[in-house]
């Protein structure tokens, strides 16, 4: 299998940081009008939003790191690393085309949902078969992955649809999105340092 930078690690792992943390200081600048269960991040980002330039932000880092991991994500399947970074290309546009501070916006929706289908898809179209695949990019865990993504989104929409606890699903579909690829990543250099052992195990 081919080796992962080590700088993955940081893209990976800041993608989940700058998402949870954004949202929090960005509901914190909004204050209470702002109720974190029913209202989605988007609104967050919304122009004229107290903590717009924070959750704004933060979406512009999360599209970066997603692209940053895709390029160095070596040992998954390339069509799993071109839906992460489609999903980062997403992120992006969602800075980009905001949600508009009241009402909908076709646009926007559209974007975001293209982020979650492509996140959502990534970890099964990333799957690899064989004994020296690392543990977050066999086909068992891929699969759980993209079948809880999948869920999560739908629970979302639901939630939406019904106008119930919208910004509690959003936030644990996309924290689940934001820390799988940090997983994935995990696992592959847990299983460079296993094959790094069995290498040196037969040189004795």
């Amino acid at each position: 299998m081919r080796s992962v930078p080590k700088w993955v690690l940081l893209s990976s792992g800041c993608a989940p940081v700058a998402l949870i943390l954004g949202w929090l200081v960005a509901a914190s600048l909004q204050g209470s009008p702002y109720d974190p269960a029913a209202q989605t991040i988007s609104v967050l980002a919304a122009p004229g939003a107290s903590g717009s330039w924070v959750m704004t932000a933060a979406f512009v880092v999360l599209g970066v790191c997603h692209l940053l991991t895709a390029w160095g994500l070596r040992p998954a399947a390339t069509p799993g690393r071109v839906a992460l970074a489609a999903g980062g290309v997403a992120a992006l546009g969602v800075a980009v085309v905001p949600a508009p501070s009241s009402g909908g916006s076709l646009s926007h929706g559209s974007v975001a949902a293209v982020g979650f289908t492509v996140l959502a898809a990534w970890p099964l179209l990333a799957a690899r078969t064989g004994d020296a695949v690392p543990w977050g990019l066999r086909p068992l865990p891929s699969v759980g992955a993209t079948g809880v993504m999948a869920l999560g989104a739908a629970w979302f929409l639901i939630e939406l649809h019904q106008r119930g606890a919208a910004g509690a699903a959003e936030r644990a579909v996309t924290t689940l999105q934001s820390v799988w690829p940090f997983v994935v990543v995990l696992s592959c250099f847990r299983a460079a340092g296993r094959g790094t052992r069995q290498v040196k195990l037969v040189r004795r």
